[in-house]
């Protein structure tokens, strides 16, 4: 058997940059972090040698790629070439379509399992790349490439899209004390409503070719800059206010981001002694972060029942290979 295990990723500012239709025009910049919630790919040399089995919200069993319904396994298959006699199954923290990236981490955890089947050594830097490559470019997925970097690396990091395609990842060392109480002034709420962050991305895709949405990205880009400052300096009063000032902008960028019922408690959480915040992901569900100074949370917590808190901390690590038996192709 072999197994994978790679993190799921809280964007904090800059989300939308990252998307082609910005990127090609002004260099885009996203702030994020790992956290210990994670993507578990693990595969086991299948019985039958001339077919495949997967395992996730269904059981395929098939005798071609060809035939496969998944179709980020089949491309990521197709990719790293491994073409029969292997068995796939996912397990994960975090349900899908919540907003912290886990398309992006199954994909990444899978081309790093495939690649370890064939007993290949592969960066993080490749396993991001292919990983766009598969739902970008193979699949048309209207999505950018924050996800995709920020689970193969791991960390905490400003990471640069650059306008002919490459991208940089910036680690952000920044002082042990102030890094700790980061951790410990964020609170994380489930909202429920899982969705396709798609539906909300293809209008956002759209809407970033008009100028007046072209401006807003910019200044969400200015935004990374402001909070990289704000860490480096141990000034985190500023890292609510600056986490608010994106969530304004960004929920501007498409109709489906927010809803009433986003906006309802979001008001609650910032009079509830909340710094800022923003809902993770493309919009219209999943989890609802907030900055919220230690002493206050209870008080926050309390306003916003019954909603679920999670518990939750930085992981500096990226994707990788947590166990390796003699399961080679």
């Amino acid at each position: 058997m072999i197994i994978t295990r790679t993190p799921f990723r809280v964007s904090f500012v800059g989300g939308g940059s990252d998307m082609e239709t910005f990127y090609s025009r002004c260099q885009g910049m996203v702030l994020s972090t790992t956290i210990n919630k994670y993507m578990y790919i693990s595969s086991h040399r299948f019985f039958y040698p001339d077919q495949i089995r997967v395992k996730y919200s269904v059981t395929e069993t098939v005798n071609s790629i060809d035939e496969l319904k998944h179709p980020l396994i089949r491309e990521a298959m197709r990719k790293v070439d491994v073409r029969g006699g292997v068995e796939f199954s996912s397990i994960a923290d975090i349900p899908a379509g919540t907003g912290m990236g886990s398309s992006s981490a199954f994909t990444v955890g899978l081309l790093h399992c495939l690649y370890a089947i064939k007993r290949q050594y592969v960066t993080h830097d490749q396993l991001a790349k292919e990983a766009a490559e598969i739902e970008i470019d193979i699949l048309g997925e209207p999505i950018g490439k924050q996800d995709q970097y920020a689970t193969a690396f791991g960390g905490l990091n400003v990471i640069y899209f650059n306008p002919d395609g490459s991208v940089k990842v910036e680690p952000l060392y920044i002082n042990t004390e102030v890094y700790n109480q980061l951790q410990e002034n964020l609170v994380m709420f489930y909202l429920g409503n899982q969705r396709k962050a798609s539906d909300i991305l293809s209008e956002q895709k759209s809407n970033s070719g008009k100028e007046d949405k072209f401006r807003m990205l910019k200044s969400m880009v200015t935004l990374v800059e402001d909070l990289r400052n704000c860490l480096y300096s141990g000034k985190l009063d500023d890292f609510g206010r600056i986490l608010d000032a994106n969530w304004k902008l960004k929920q501007q960028l498409a109709s489906n981001i927010t809803n009433p019922e986003v906006d309802e408690i979001y008001k609650t959480g910032m009079g509830a002694g909340a710094g800022g915040g923003k809902l993770l992901g493309a919009g219209g569900g999943g989890f609802m972060l907030f900055y919220c100074e230690k002493p206050l949370q209870a008080g926050l917590i309390e306003k916003l029942k019954p909603l679920r808190t999670i518990d939750f901390n930085f992981e500096r690590e990226g994707s990788k290979l947590i166990y390796f038996a003699d399961e080679g192709i």
